[in-house]
């Protein structure tokens, strides 16, 4: 990897500046007082106002033109060609240092006590509760979380010079697909690291749920004699892979055998209660202003975590409920007076599971429509079933063509027809293909978009 100071670069050009990782590194560079320059192409994304409250600008689309007197080329690693990226291969010409995404915000860390949080969900919810928490009780962390704005905490990354801790999402994903399958988080050098769950999520890159718990293993060994791991004792995985490991371990859980138990979840119209014993201590009860016994368990290892760093129960408690989600996570959009319209994240079987588990004590049990996006084809394919039975726990199911988020090519029609004939095998006669030019009077009530890709688009256009 190549070494770059981040105190010495004045000027970084960031290839793929949209993108949610991109954004956050974005303001972290922003606030070391570095000069951005950016190129993304011309589709709107959700980070596009936030860059631009940032006071950012960008290119539309890729030109060798844009690259010149750069100390630095940063780029997304995967998406837009990768090293291939005509701008890409203009730094490189031109011996300008050229580093992905991965790279860079590993580099960016080195300086601090890192905090990684890695998992196949909840690693953005946890992160930002983590600052926002941290930040209140005035500890001035630095992060980057993938999330056009986290609430209160506005901006989705941030550097402080003062402060110990970084915290940052930590994806198992390749570091540049088709050129450098190592996991982004293989960059990171954490001293602490949280765990939400292990699935099987990229079967484009990691052949079988084996694979994955090797480079997780891998990650959690990389952990300092003086650091720990906080991860989730109930699910299998985590326990297999830690099964093994000698290092300092913070399990959490309903199970009876972890370090960490969460008792007396109660999901309520507007908020989630819970209560904790640690080490069969007990630390009362804590209150959440987000949905589900998912968001329960990321707020109980965010605690354990800073309870560990030294913050007191009582702070802890107190700044809690000031954290009220991020951009993408079961946020709500707007309403009219036929609709109430929310957006959501979730891609994965088990995501979408606990989104819509909660969602049913969120609103009351009031009847929810679901649009869903799925992302990219080989998990569509891997997991067609696991969908349809998720998506299932809705009263009436929309799906989209398969986003391809710029890996994969495939006929995306076909395949979301495709999810469309499984779903309707558990919810027949209420699943349907997503027709946009078709009349929308049939949609009522609540309703949730849910991908990773750009179908929060359709909420907007809704509310129109």
């Amino acid at each position: 990897m190549t070494k770059i100071n981040f105190n010495k670069v004045r000027f970084v050009h960031m290839i793929g500046i949209k993108g949610v990782g991109m954004t956050a590194l974005a303001a972290c560079l922003k606030d070391k007082n570095i000069n951005i320059s950016g190129s993304d192409i011309p589709e709107i994304f959700i980070t596009d106002q936030t860059l631009k409250k940032m006071g950012l600008s960008w290119w539309e689309n890729f030109s060798t033109d844009h690259i010149s007197h750069q100390n630095l080329v940063i780029a997304t690693g995967s998406a837009h060609q990768g090293p291939d990226n005509p701008e890409a291969k203009a730094a490189i010409r031109k011996g300008i240092p050229y580093l992905t995404h991965g790279e860079a915000l590993g580099l960016l860390m080195a300086k601090k006590s890192g905090i990684s949080v890695c998992g196949v969900g909840g690693k953005t919810t946890t992160s930002a509760i983590l600052a926002t928490v941290m930040a209140l009780a005035g500890e001035k962390p630095s992060f980057a979380i993938g999330a056009g704005e986290i609430f209160p905490l506005i901006w989705p990354g941030h550097y402080d010079k003062k402060g110990q801790y970084f915290i940052a999402e930590a994806d198992e994903y390749a570091t540049a697909k088709g050129f450098d399958h190592r996991p982004r988080f293989y960059w990171q050098n954490p001293k602490i690291v949280i765990c939400t769950n292990i699935e099987h999520d990229h079967p484009d890159i990691y052949p079988n749920q084996e694979a994955v718990k090797t480079v997780f293993y891998q990650f959690f060994d990389k952990i300092p004699n003086d650091g720990f791991l906080v991860i989730n004792g109930d699910n299998k995985n985590n326990r297999a892979v830690i099964a093994k490991l000698n290092k300092k371990i913070i399990t959490y859980g309903q199970g009876d055998n972890n370090n960490c138990q969460i008792k007396n979840i109660s999901l309520l119209p507007g908020k989630t209660t819970f209560s904790l014993q640690y080490n069969k201590q007990d630390w009362g009860s804590f209150i959440i202003n987000v949905p589900g016994s998912h968001n329960a368990f990321n707020a109980t290892a965010a605690i354990i975590t800073l309870k560990n760093l030294g913050i007191s129960l009582a702070k802890i408690k107190q700044f809690l409920p000031k954290f009220i989600g991020t951009k993408r996570r079961f946020e709500f959009l707007g309403k009219t007076d036929r609709l109430e319209v929310w957006d959501d994240y979730a891609h994965h079987p088990k995501q979408i599971e606990a989104t819509l588990s909660a969602a049913v004590y969120w609103f009351n049990k009031k009847p929810l429509t679901v649009i869903f996006q799925p992302h990219t084809f080989s998990r569509t394919e891997k997991l067609l079933n696991g969908f349809a039975k998720s998506l299932s726990l809705a009263n009436q199911v929309f799906i989209l063509p398969v986003y391809s988020a710029g890996r994969e090519t495939g006929n995306s029609q076909k395949l979301a027809q495709k999810l469309v004939k499984e779903t309707q095998k558990y919810l027949p006669e209420k699943t349907f293909f997503y027709q946009p030019t078709k009349d929308k009077s049939h949609l009522k009530g609540i309703v949730l978009t849910m991908g990773a890709g750009d179908v929060w688009k359709i909420g907007h256009n809704l509310l129109k």
